[in-house]
């Protein structure tokens, strides 16, 4: 059987400031796609895998735009569905040298919010392989956090390879013990997780890398990653394997936004490419290392020969 992998969550519309500043102050901005599960599935599809999203979508010219960008990265679409109602969330981004750039969100009440248990009861998981999720969309609503839980179990009953990212978005959350509660419930299901050693403080009270990772072993993943930024990524298994995989040295940092999403393309693709664990990591922290060099969530996302030049130059 071919390897295929869906995503679920909420892409948005992404306005990109084009000077550094406030964005209150910025006054001109440029447009693309932005979602830690779309960035996913971008440079997923960017290697040649098959890959689909599951998602609500306003019937308005943001959500068009996002079938658009669906379509001519060769992501399928036929879990997507458009509301009348409800519109396609966006956001704004501030540019900036130096450190994380200003967002703010557009997207209460958006189409993505209101998922539900009965979407995922209607979508077919048999043709593929693998599953990614993220803490962000049982952040949305209620009926998106049902729709999260939904999904992980009806996966995990068909036997798909299940990854998550919590990805942390407190400002999302009604309150910080909800936001660890539901995040940990649900790294609970997954087979691989991939937190960051800064999530870990807030998950499971600690940032050192093997304790976080035995944490999750011990909550039921078969595979713990957890992101220590340029340093890498330490690795533990449920075999009883423990190690840490180097990072790429960066030139020069552009954006930030989008590296932990690039360093989950690698890893999940290289799973699904059945490279050894080790090999998977090192892509991802090399996808990672691609992406901030890169403006913009996603652009900077490798095809897979700019992937094996990177890695050739910088090994």
């Amino acid at each position: 059987m071919q390897t295929g992998l869906i995503l679920v969550g909420e892409p948005m519309g992404l306005l990109i400031a084009q000077s550094e500043g406030s964005l209150d102050s910025v006054k001109g901005y440029d447009l693309a796609v932005a979602g830690a599960e779309f960035n996913v599935a971008v440079g997923t599809a960017r290697l040649e895998h098959k890959v689909t999203y599951m998602t609500k979508l306003g019937n308005d010219p943001f959500g068009r735009l996002i079938v658009n960008e669906l379509n001519e990265n060769k992501i399928g679409s036929e879990f997507v569905s458009f509301s009348d109602e409800r519109p396609t969330g966006f956001m704004l981004k501030g540019r900036t040298s130096v450190g994380d750039p200003d967002i703010f969100y557009f997207r209460k009440n958006s189409a993505a919010s209101t998922l539900s248990e009965a979407d995922v009861e209607k979508i077919d998981l048999s043709c593929y392989t693998h599953i990614h999720l993220t803490g962000i969309l049982p952040a949305l609503s209620d009926s998106a956090k049902k729709a999260s839980f939904a999904l992980m179990k009806k996966a995990k009953a068909q036997g798909l390879f299940i990854s998550f990212d919590p990805n942390l978005r407190p400002q999302l959350w009604k309150t910080e013990s909800d936001m660890v509660q539901t995040l940990n419930e649900l790294a609970s299901y997954a087979d691989l997780v991939l937190p960051g050693e800064n999530e870990g403080k807030i998950l499971v009270g600690t940032k050192d890398a093997k304790a976080i990772n035995q944490i999750y072993l011990h909550n039921g993943a078969k595979i713990c990653v957890t992101k220590c930024g340029s340093k890498g990524a330490y690795v533990s298994t449920a075999k009883g394997e423990n190690y840490m995989v180097d990072g790429y040295t960066v030139k020069k940092v552009v954006d930030t936004v989008g590296a932990g999403d690039g360093f989950a393309t690698g890893v999940i693709t290289g799973l699904m490419e059945n490279l050894p664990l080790d090999k998977a990591v090192k892509r991802g922290t090399a996808i990672g290392a691609i992406q901030v060099m890169s403006r913009g969530d996603n652009e900077g996302l490798p095809t897979r020969e700019e992937l094996a030049n990177f890695q050739f130059l910088s090994e």
